[in-house]
């Protein structure tokens, strides 16, 4: 459901209200409408009033000259410059069923899956957090780095830390955090000291006047990505943002248990792109440190991989398309974890579909979410599941926040979305769809790992919900393209 349709949905309950009580007064005429009826009238009209000026003035999203703006560094930036022997060689590698989900990764950001990409899976967030800064105290040419939070903890201030070094020592570091997931960092010490030590900083999305929004754009925007690339030749990808496991300020959901993929080759290059046509979109920059860059030699590596950024700016179909073509194109096996769960109805039907044609199909969440009303929304749709055959998981050991999903053991996806409606219309994110048998398998055994710390949810579980708890869940699933 669409800003439109709410806004519209508000103004047509307030004209029926208002039309109800002109009826009454019809009716009775001789009775005056007390003051506190013209009160309920006016505290009524401020929503209808205030989305009606969203669809009016902020209908293109995020405003109209940031779209523009976003254009315009889609077009400098381009799509990736692979050509030739890399692309024939990953296309061939493919084969005729998968090349069709490249092609659709193709058409959202114009990228071609490149072959001869490393890759190694974090064995925690911990673990990737120092990656990442050995990886940037070894950069000689650049670092580029862009997440939706980034929390002044111990591990946000080591990643500040080493940013602080590589300027230090002549790298060129740009970094971007979103400006209200990240608000405490950006407001703070922290990000002047880096400015201060010549790290180049720009606030994704800045928020500013709330007052202002209305005409200005759409502050429920926002850009969720995470994104690392070092020197163009080595990228992270996955759902960590720059903080600690605990998660100070969700603690008590705590830890929050991610997934993140160190590569390296050419499809570093493809997220960079995606992280410059971020930057460019905020900030004047020529770029000449990138110009005379050297075209980057591929690992030897077997990965063939391909980077998809979806977000406002890309239709808003896009990421639900990729989703849904990976579960209609499995035929043995499919496991997905996420920790949030609201499907759009062909999405919720493309799930069931490959249960029913007796894929081993697989849903992990967490058992306790941050957001008591999108689990209320996700277990609307466990009973239409488990009847199709689908198997459902609830981990208990923290927030599962790793979003991933593996097919067939061959064929995986790894990134920033989320199989819910935020993800699909409103946020910027950032995945990588990767073929590889080894790889697939290493983010397999880590999802069975997720498994066997869950508990499994049957269907004789949920049957035997009070009737209360259905009606709870169910109602709040209708909330669902607004979650």
């Amino acid at each position: 459901m669409s800003s439109s349709v709410i806004a519209i949905s508000l103004v047509a309950l307030h004209v029926a209200l208002q039309a109800g009580f002109i009826v009454r007064a019809l009716l009775r005429p001789h009775r005056e409408p007390s003051s506190r009826i013209a009160w309920v009238l006016v505290i009524l009209a401020i929503p209808a009033v205030g989305m009606s000026a969203y669809v009016l003035f902020g209908e293109t999203n995020i405003g109209r000259r940031r779209v523009a703006r976003y254009k315009t560094a889609i077009a400098l930036v381009g799509p990736a410059t692979e050509t030739g022997h890399e692309n024939r060689e990953a296309l061939e590698g493919l084969g005729a069923d998968h090349e069709q989900l490249f092609r659709l990764g193709q058409s959202i950001s114009g990228f071609l899956p490149v072959s001869g990409n490393a890759a190694r899976l974090m064995p925690d967030s911990d673990s990737a957090i120092d990656s990442m800064i050995a990886d940037i105290d070894a950069a000689q040419e650049n670092v580029h780095l862009l997440f939706y939070i980034w929390l002044d903890d111990t591990n946000g201030r080591k990643v500040v830390e080493a940013l602080k070094r590589a300027a230090r020592r002549g790298v060129v570091v740009r970094a971007m955090a979103d400006d209200l997931g990240s608000r405490k960092l950006v407001r703070s010490g922290h990000w002047t000291d880096m400015q201060e030590a010549g790290v180049r900083l720009a606030r994704a999305l800045p928020v500013g006047n709330l007052l202002l929004h209305p005409i200005r754009g759409r502050v429920d925007l926002r850009n969720h990505r995470k994104i690392v690339v070092i020197d163009s030749r080595i990228t992270y990808c996955g759902s960590q943002n720059c903080a600690d496991p605990a998660f100070l300020p969700k603690a008590k959901y705590g830890p929050w248990v991610d997934l993140m993929l160190r590569f390296e080759g050419p499809v570093s290059d493809q997220n960079q792109k995606l992280f410059l046509q971020d930057w460019l979109s905020h900030v004047d920059d020529p770029l000449t440190d990138l110009q005379d860059a050297p075209a980057r030699r591929r690992s030897d590596g077997d990965v063939i991989a391909q980077a998809i950024g979806t977000g406002p700016t890309i239709r808003n179909s896009a990421m639900p398309e990729v989703f849904e073509a990976l579960m209609h194109n499995a035929k043995d096996d499919l496991i997905i974890t996420t920790p949030y769960f609201v499907p759009s109805e062909a999405m919720h039907s493309a799930l069931c579909s490959a249960a029913f044609r007796n894929v081993r199909t697989s849903l992990v969440m967490p058992r306790h979410n941050d957001s008591w009303v999108v689990a209320a929304a996700s277990r609307s749709y466990y009973l239409e599941l488990l009847k199709a055959g689908v198997r459902i998981f609830e981990y208990p050991n923290g927030l599962l926040h790793a979003k991933s999903m593996t097919v067939d053991g061959e064929i995986a996806l790894i990134g920033s979305a989320n199989l819910d409606r935020r993800s699909f219309d409103l946020n910027y994110e950032n995945n990588i769809l990767l073929k590889s048998r080894a790889l697939s398998a290493k983010i397999r055994e880590r999802q069975e790992a997720y498994i066997s710390a869950s508990g499994e949810v049957t269907r004789s579980d949920v049957e035997n919900w009070s009737v209360g708890r259905r009606l709870w869940n169910n109602s709040v699933a209708m909330l669902g393209p607004v979650l």
